[in-house]
């Protein structure tokens, strides 16, 4: 006869200080994370639920020639709005030291309501990313800005604008620095009703 799962199993609860403690990285050690180990994160991200299994994700791991041109653009773009180079290579040195680098994207869609389910899935499927990698011991931060909507981006990583969008930036590496965190309370976020 089978019996109804406990919510207080260790697991749950290991589970619980996982999502707790994941935090978004800044710092990174310059440790290479095994490919293998991204392998697996994506894989873990694919199972994140979407409307009709669409799947309208993809990942795009970039490498160092792809990266390089990235810090290029970057730099463009931070000394052309603010009219500062300095502030610019300030930029692109600050980017050169984020070891891994994944660009995840969703497929665009005519339909309003299926774009914004398919999106919602995109930034689900993030989540299981990042959250696999933690609990490898892989920090990573989720980013966009002005980089991920300059079509120069899209040129570079082969990536038609017409038919995806951006969904982030995703930066990962062994975390040099984990700051502390802390969130409100339930009671602010949550009602229940009747």
């Amino acid at each position: 006869m089978k019996r109804s799962p406990s919510y207080e199993t260790q697991e749950l609860r290991e589970f619980g200080e996982v999502l707790h403690g994941r935090r978004t990285i800044s710092l990174f050690l310059q440790t290479p994370v095994p490919d293998g180990l991204i392998m697996e994160a994506v894989e873990a991200a694919t199972w994140a639920p979407n409307h009709h299994v669409t799947e309208p994700w993809h990942f795009y791991l970039l490498a160092k020639e792809t990266i390089g041109a990235c810090l290029g653009l970057v730099k463009d773009i931070v000394t052309e709005k603010k009219g500062d180079a300095k502030a610019g290579e300030h930029k692109a040195k600050s980017w050169s030291e984020k070891p891994g680098w994944i660009l995840i994207t969703c497929r665009k869609s005519a339909d309003e309501l299926r774009q914004q389910e398919d999106y919602a899935a995109c930034c689900a499927a993030t989540q299981n990313l990042m959250l696999y990698l933690w609990k490898a011991g892989v920090g990573s931060k989720w980013t966009t800005g002005d980089i991920v909507r300059d079509l120069r981006f899209f040129d570079i990583v082969g990536v038609d604008p017409n038919d995806e969008f951006v969904v982030g930036l995703i930066w990962y590496g062994y975390p040099k620095l984990t700051p502390t965190q802390s969130r409100g309370s339930t009671d602010k976020v949550l009602t229940k009703l009747p």
